[in-house]
């Protein structure tokens, strides 16, 4: 029986972990018997209240059997998709980490961020680990079938294709074979928006017997890029008339380039003495190391994005840009912000507020009305950046490591600046699959998402709808 399991995302949006088992063993039982064989699909940490597979936000540990575990497939390198991988290897997990090729080059740089602040300070010991997870890259190119494991009555083989959701972010095809049972499954990751800047857009794959696909905007439908890209300008000058900061909790992946060729775009265009006062600060390390690797890989940006190089512009790297690395530097950038009434826009880690550089943004800004708040990204439950976007309009408060922080600064959010598909996005992800799958397992989603999702694809004939619980 070739069987799909979950470790993650099913609860919420975050931990995503999935498998695919062949030739024995079950999931009831905790245990494989010696003909079992299978990979996982990303290892993800847990955010906020999400939770899955016996682990949590603070429980890390791996509690599925994988002694059965041939390989492990990397979607992307967002930390909710490949956190957990450092407690995988300790668990005892000794093969390949297959993965695109720009995701073989950025897996060590996130999850070195990752060790320092999860795992350990000991700089020997998170070397050791990193080179590990180096000698286990597997880079595959896109479009390439790669065989896992064959033999004992069982194969399986899997391709990466584009997902448009960050560089490097993949789809993953899996054949898999056992006896005379042959099928392929689909495990979608995190799909892109069709209209995003930099990246291609997802192509749907040419056949999917079961899918599994996420569904964190399953429920709506984002703003187009035209009206983003005004409501931006809206924000931005806002800050220009009154002196404010615009702080822009962003990824350190996807979300703070994107912004930035949006941000580039709008000086162009509009230009003048207005937008010539405004300077865009990016305060985060590990964001500034991912946008130079961005810039190093041209070749896997979309055709609008290498035209504008060809036309001299640089839309991740212009004059108005700051970089923020040193920590004595960030603080008194803060302080300065804070007292200042210089129009600025800081884009800060993390995404959803729930650490690094953005918390002392916030606790230093939060209390004037002079500045913005802008959320461009999911905010999962239980976390800072919901509650400010839930109490912030309200004039309510939000509790930063310990403390409570009245929110007088303008909240907004632009919805548009997702990296994930909107529900129209899924159904044509689905609807452009030649034959409709048998199977469609709905994953990586609050519960409302993945129910109005689930109403959406009840008209496919001949296609079980599936809301896995583990």
């Amino acid at each position: 029986m070739i069987e799909i399991c979950h470790h993650g995302a099913t609860a919420g949006v975050t931990g995503s972990c999935h498998e695919v088992r062949l030739g024995g063993g079950s999931r009831e039982s905790g245990v494989s018997d010696a003909r079992a064989a299978g990979i996982l699909v990303d290892c993800g940490l847990f955010q906020g209240h999400d939770e899955g597979g016996g682990a949590s936000s603070s429980d890390l540990t791996i509690r599925f059997p994988i002694g059965h575990i041939r390989a492990l497939v990397v979607t992307h390198v967002h930390i909710d998709h490949v956190g957990r991988i450092p407690y995988l290897l300790a668990a005892g997990f000794d093969g390949p980490i297959i993965c695109s090729e720009p995701s073989a080059i950025m897996l060590p740089e996130i999850l070195e961020d990752a060790l320092k602040i999860g795992f350990t300070r000991d700089r020997q010991l998170i070397e050791r680990v990193l080179d590990l997870i180096r000698s286990r890259l597997v880079p595959l190119p896109y479009g390439q079938w790669h065989s896992v494991f064959s033999g004992e009555g069982c194969s399986l083989s899997v391709r990466l294709q584009r997902a448009g959701h960050i560089l490097g972010s993949a789809y993953v095809e899996c054949d898999a074979r056992e006896d005379d049972a042959e099928e392929r499954i689909v495990f979608s990751g995190d799909l892109g928006a069709a209209h995003a800047p930099l990246l291609t857009a997802p192509e749907s794959p040419e056949r999917a017997d079961r899918l599994v696909i996420e569904s964190t905007y399953g429920d709506k439908d984002h703003e187009d890029r035209e009206t983003r890209r005004y409501r931006l300008k809206s924000v931005l000058e806002h800050a220009l008339e009154d002196g404010g900061t615009v702080l822009v909790p962003a990824f350190s992946i996807g979300r703070t380039q994107e912004l930035l060729y949006e941000i580039e775009s709008l000086i162009h265009d509009f230009g003048g003495a207005l937008w010539s006062n405004l300077e865009i600060v990016v305060d985060s390390p590990l964001a500034a190391e991912f946008t130079q690797i961005y810039r190093n890989l041209k070749p896997y940006w979309d055709a609008e994005a290498r035209d504008l190089v060809v036309q001299g512009r640089h839309p991740l790297s212009f004059e108005q840009l700051t970089v923020i690395n040193s920590h004595e530097e960030h603080l008194n950038t803060v302080e300065y912000l804070a007292r200042s009434h210089r129009p600025c826009v800081v884009l800060a880690g993390s995404g959803m507020c729930a650490g690094g550089r953005v918390v002392n943004y916030l606790k230093a800004m939060l209390a004037d009305s002079r500045n913005d708040v802008l959320f461009v990204g999911y905010q999962a439950a239980g976390t800072p950046g919901r509650d400010i976007l839930t109490y912030g309009p309200r004039g309510g408060w939000v509790q930063l490591d310990g403390e409570r922080y009245d929110i007088r600064a303008q909240v907004h959010q632009v919805g548009g600046y997702s990296a994930h598909a909107g529900q129209s996005d899924l159904l044509e992800f689905v609807a452009g699959i030649s034959s409709p799958p048998r199977e469609i397992r709905i994953v990586h989603g609050d519960p409302e998402s993945k129910l109005a999702l689930k109403r959406c694809f009840q008209s496919l004939s001949a296609t079980d709808i599936i809301i896995p619980s583990e």
